[in-house]
């Protein structure tokens, strides 16, 4: 059975701070002397004070906000988080080369791991859609012709193209205090909403708003260029921006976590859509299908009344290694096909970690 990576929270990285653990990625905050220490040694293009983290991403997979684990002891999808560090890197890469913004990637020492510029995030699930689908779908079939503060015209079609590309953003974390939101996680809010209540969301300014919103369409148009020469669709897509200071001591609206990837959007198969309408999968798309083929009552995975028993399911069930192989064979294969590089699954992943980390950055005691 291929190695993967389940656990990346439990490594003897030194730190003065807790191990922030994500669903697929843990972050390791350095400390202010080993951030000084790098930024001299390696060079980086960031204020001399910045403080740094080793952002270190496992191969586990969530959906449904549950994580789910295969039989026999496979833990996780192999080469998912290499696939998806090398997509990211790939779209930051390009963004910066165009003019757009910088991210938060600040060297990749393996491709597990980010040494990245600590960011105070925009508290924004920042989300562009160029197709209905998904929970918007779901909310237009319901009746629904105000999405994020938007009007739906009548008489659209499952899955049919937008006369324009929408910014549907939702909330990141429980906000408190902003009258019509509740206060809940990734609730769906309009640019009113973040207009009047910028601070709210972490904005330093409300002109911010215009600068995040430019910079998520400008992404998005970058992205699905790119993947149109590959004869992929972007469908829709999350990002998320956050302000670092830089060397002029002046605070910068930057990319950061993912783009672009499988885990934070919709990619359809382009000959499949134009031939026969037919919606193939090249994201996490294609798991959440998968659960939902493999349990006898899929309601339990998309209704938020069931939750407890959604958490039991996946607590409880091993799925078949070859429905995760399945997801492995997608990840990788896209990822092979945006970068044009071949993606190296380590072999030992957290041993590899442990030795780069110490014999190249002395972050390991």
């Amino acid at each position: 059975m291929p190695k993967v990576l389940a656990v990346s929270d439990k490594l003897p990285i030194r730190t003065d701070s807790p191990v922030h653990k994500g669903k697929v990625r843990a972050v390791y905050w350095l400390t202010a002397e080993d951030s000084a220490r790098l930024i001299t040694e390696r060079g980086y293009d960031v204020s001399p004070t910045a403080r740094l983290a080793v952002m270190v991403i496992s191969d586990r997979i969530s959906a449904y906000e549950c994580i789910w684990r295969g039989a026999g002891g496979l833990n996780g999808v192999p080469g998912k988080g290499a696939a998806l560090n090398a997509i990211s890197t790939h779209w930051f890469k390009l963004f910066k080369e165009k003019g757009l913004a910088s991210s938060h990637i600040l060297e990749v020492p393996h491709p597990l791991v980010w040494i990245v510029q600590r960011a105070r995030p925009v508290l924004i699930e920042a989300i562009a859609r160029q197709y209905i689908t998904g929970s918007m779908w779901r909310a237009y079939t319901k009746g629904e012709r105000n999405f994020c503060g938007i009007d739906l015209p009548d008489g659209l079609q499952k899955d049919s193209k937008l006369d324009k590309l929408l910014v549907t953003p939702s909330t990141k974390g429980i906000l408190k205090g902003i009258p019509g939101v509740p206060e809940q996680d990734d609730v769906n809010v309009s640019q009113k909403d973040i207009s009047e209540h910028f601070a709210a969301f972490h904005f330093q300014a409300a002109t911010d708003i215009g600068v995040y919103e430019r910079l998520l369409t400008e992404g998005f148009d970058v992205i699905a260029a790119e993947l149109e020469k590959l004869d992929q669709i972007f469908v829709d897509t999350k990002f998320e921006f956050g302000y670092v200071k830089g060397k002029d001591g002046r605070d910068h609206l930057i990319y950061m976590d993912e783009v672009g990837t499988p885990d934070s959007s919709r990619i359809w198969d382009g000959p499949a859509f134009r031939d026969s309408k037919q919606v193939v999968e090249n994201s996490k798309e294609c798991f959440r299908k998968l659960l939902q083929a493999h349990f006898s009552d899929p309601d339990i995975l998309v209704n938020k009344d069931r939750m407890v028993e959604r958490t039991a399911l996946a607590v409880d069930n091993e799925l078949p290694a070859e429905m995760l192989l399945e997801v492995s064979r997608v990840y990788v294969g896209l990822a092979e096909k945006i970068t044009g590089a071949p993606i190296v699954v380590p072999e030992d992943p957290e041993a590899e970690i442990i030795a780069v980390l110490r014999d190249t950055f002395n972050l390991i005691d």
